[in-house]
């Protein structure tokens, strides 16, 4: 069933009201008609409403609403992911797979091997498409939040921004001990904020690595193999999934 994001306001008594983008998407995307079902969530709520289409309008679709649940969707910790900006689309890819995943926040990071550098303008349209991504990863899941991507950070200012934070990891090809990272993640309790930093394709420096340890932040292992800036992201998300779950 397709979901959308509502806000409060588009809440009034049995009716469900969508405006925006969605509209164009409901009518002439996905070329859906009165009496069709779907679900619309108020993430300001934390509701999801089962509906049924009514009209269609040029600015506006209305709804009935059938039923409402609470929200169950969401991990039971927030999940913030500290991306190390890669090249090409590479982004786009663990946006949407982080997402799916559970992550609460991205935060972009600029780190010292880095191969993309981005000046203020393209930063931000950048972002601005990233957000896009996440809503429609969002939707497709099931989410009842839409997770934020942040303005690109330097290295320094991520370690602070997630100082606050719980539990911080940061996986590095040459840490070793598969155990103690097995039990760092089995100590990983629901309510916690995490962090996770993932470097770009050229990896963390050293120094990175020294000033992330001076912030409490944990180097872990992903094993035996080197693994891509994708991939790397998808399987610590991965495990603190199904462990939290």
């Amino acid at each position: 069933m397709y979901q959308f994001f509502i806000e409060p306001s588009g809440i009034q008594g049995g009716q469900i009201t969508i405006t925006g983008s969605d509209v164009n998407h409901i009518k002439n995307v996905l070329r859906m008609r009165a009496g069709e079902k779907i679900a619309a969530v108020s993430e300001a709520e934390g509701r999801k409403y089962l509906c049924e289409i009514q009209k269609l309008e040029e600015d506006a679709v209305y709804c009935r609403m059938l039923s409402a649940e609470e929200a169950d969707a969401e991990l039971p910790s927030k999940i913030f992911l500290f991306q190390g900006l890669p090249k090409g689309d590479k982004m786009e890819l663990i946006l949407q797979k982080a997402v799916e995943l559970g992550c609460f926040e991205v935060v972009p990071v600029a780190c010292r091997r880095c191969v993309v550098k981005l000046d203020e303008k393209k930063q931000k349209s950048r972002v601005q498409r990233w957000q896009g991504i996440s809503e429609a990863a969002a939707k497709q899941s099931g989410r009842r939040i839409i997770p934020r991507v942040h303005e690109v950070m330097q290295f320094s200012q991520a370690l602070s921004y997630a100082a606050g934070m719980d539990v911080k990891l940061i996986p590095y090809e040459q840490a070793e001990n598969m155990s103690g990272t097995r039990k760092i993640l089995d100590s990983v309790e629901p309510g916690q904020r995490i962090a996770v930093f993932i470097g770009p394709e050229g990896g963390f420096e050293e120094a990175e690595i020294e000033e992330a340890e001076g912030a409490g932040v944990i180097p872990v292992t992903l094993g035996r193999r080197i693994l891509r800036t994708e991939t790397a992201a998808i399987t610590v998300l991965s495990w603190l999934m199904y462990h939290l779950e």
